[in-house]
């Protein structure tokens, strides 16, 4: 599933979004899972309020991935063989320098994700069953989020 070229259908564009939900369950599942296993010597409340809030945006975007699949006319792929797609091309190594690293990481490679979407759906003249602008409008405030992300947690690095 590539995304250098445009959108060619609603199927294409179901995988493409469902592609999206499990990075999305991927930051979530990650955020939870490090803040259990930092020492208890490096947690403090800015990292927490940070992976708390990476973990509740990812479950949000996940439900409006989720809406715009369900109004487009396409059988989604099976889930397994989505999360096989994203773990080959987008998971982020998970040997990485630390918390914020690896979070850096998730964040950027969504950010990256959602950035290459909104120009391949824009990049196509392919009439699709779900309204382009509303479409292109919830792909590019995930997108803010993501950068948001990169940017918060950039700023905590610096802090460090």
């Amino acid at each position: 599933m590539s995304l250098s070229y445009p959108v060619a259908n609603d199927h294409q564009l179901a995988r493409l979004l469902q592609i999206g939900m499990v990075l999305e369950e991927v930051i979530e599942a990650r955020a939870g899972k490090h803040y259990e296993t930092l020492p208890a010597a490096e947690r403090d409340e800015e990292i927490e309020t940070l992976l708390e809030h990476a973990a509740t945006e990812s479950a949000r975007h996940r439900g409006e991935l989720e809406a715009l699949i369900d109004a487009l006319d396409a059988n989604p792929v099976a889930y397994e063989e989505i999360e096989q797609l994203v773990a080959a091309r987008y998971e982020s190594d998970t040997d990485t320098d630390g918390v914020l690293y690896d979070q850096l990481a998730n964040e950027e490679t969504a950010y990256k994700f959602y950035d290459d979407l909104i120009e391949a759906i824009e990049g196509s003249s392919v009439d699709l069953t779900v309204e382009r602008g509303e479409l292109l409008d919830t792909l590019r405030e995930i997108r803010a989020d993501e950068k948001a992300g990169v940017e918060d947690v950039t700023q905590l690095m610096e802090t460090r």
